[in-house]
């Protein structure tokens, strides 16, 4: 029989296991502080059990790790890790330093100006196609076990040496179709692992029923939601799954969000040059504040023509600086939450998906040729 991997089970499932293999209830709890709080990566290292216990639990258990194989760091302090499971498939995952999360004096005071942040992936690429995003052009592969997604937590503080404060899922693939796991790894997140929920946010499209759900567990995560556009047509280019769900289903699921769950949503907003900049656009996410309380997060847009993506309808470019900063005041003028995310990264592949895929058409096209393929830097 296959050992059972002790990695991303709650402490309930640790409590059930202990049960299971004839041990009393305590030793799932103790299993779950070995394991995420004094992050222990062998059963020869809980010294709270003893010998036979731990020799049993080597022959029925194990402890699966994910494999850091490629290391990137941007002259901003910004660190992606390219981390391979073990299935072999690769995933990434960011460290975000302090002073680079935003730019401007405005956002001085935020708190994620202060902390270290982790960006995790949840899924192996991911089946949302956006027109903007790197890993879409991947395809999916599969979910992250909340192992999985523990585990790059884990994998990157023993590679730094340092303390992760603050979470974010917003590295590849779509959170909320990895619901279960998610919300499994976000449980021992905040039980075990030291970061409360008011510093953990979850990126998504905007799954309607999973933000229900989300509301109806009371779970106390921050959303923020990839928008871009409050043009329900243009909505639908850039993100085909808004066809699914529209803005007016997805704005109504966020109102009683707020209003159960006491959390402000973020409104991610990348700015494409004459395509979401423009005054309409400006007056649609003051309508939008008025609606909802809420955040907006402006982010620069990273190309991602290297990737060569498929059914691009519009061309997509960065908004220049200058009009982006325009852009920011107006909203700030009347008095919209606005905060302008920094290139962090930018002089690596820091933009979700960008190392997994280069790395991945090179190796295609080294075993097709017999040549290296050189990567343009972006």
């Amino acid at each position: 029989m296959k050992p059972v991997n002790l990695k991303g089970l709650t402490l309930q499932e640790l409590e059930e296991f202990a049960l299971s293999i004839g041990e009393k209830k305590f030793r799932g709890k103790q299993l779950f502080d070995w394991l995420y709080t004094k992050e222990a990566s062998s059963f020869e290292e809980m010294s709270s059990f003893s010998k036979l216990l731990r020799d049993k639990l080597a022959t029925i258990a194990s402890i699966e790790s994910n494999t850091i194989v490629n290391a990137q760091e941007s002259r901003d302090g910004t660190r992606k890790f390219l981390l391979e499971l073990a299935d072999g498939k690769k995933i990434e995952t960011v460290l975000i330093p302090p002073r680079t999360a935003f730019s401007g004096s405005e956002a001085g005071e935020e708190e994620e100006q202060k902390r270290l942040t982790l960006c995790v992936s949840t899924q192996v690429g991911c089946p949302l196609d956006c027109k903007f995003c790197a890993t879409g052009t991947m395809g999916f592969h599969r979910n992250l076990t909340a192992g999985e997604i523990i585990d790059q937590i884990l994998q990157v503080k023993k590679k730094t040496g340092k303390r992760i404060t603050n979470l974010v899922y917003m590295g590849m693939g779509e959170p909320l179709l990895n619901y279960t796991h998610v919300m499994n790894s976000f449980s021992i997140v905040t039980t075990g692992m030291g970061i409360a929920a008011i510093h953990i946010t979850l990126s998504t499209v905007g799954l309607v029923p999973q933000i229900r759900q989300i509301t109806d567990e009371n779970r106390k995560i921050k959303l923020a939601i990839s928008l871009h556009t409050l043009d329900q047509r243009l909505r639908e280019k850039l993100m085909p799954i808004a066809k699914k769900y529209t803005l007016t289903e997805l704005i109504g699921a966020l109102q009683n969000y707020y209003r159960r769950i006491k959390r402000r949503p973020t409104f991610e907003y990348i700015l494409f040059d004459g395509i979401n900049d423009r005054d309409e656009d400006i007056k649609h996410l003051i309508k939008l504040s008025k609606q909802i309380p809420c955040k907006v997060n402006i982010i620069p847009f990273h190309d991602i023509g290297f990737t060569q993506p498929k059914g691009v309808e519009i061309a997509l470019r960065p908004t220049p600086a200058v009009k982006i900063e325009e852009f920011v005041q107006r909203l700030r003028h009347s008095h919209v939450t606005v905060f302008v995310r920094s290139s962090a990264g930018e002089d690596i592949d820091a933009a979700c998906g960008q190392l997994a895929v280069k790395l991945e058409r090179k190796k295609n096209q080294s075993e097709k040729s017999f040549q290296p393929l050189k990567v343009k830097t972006v």
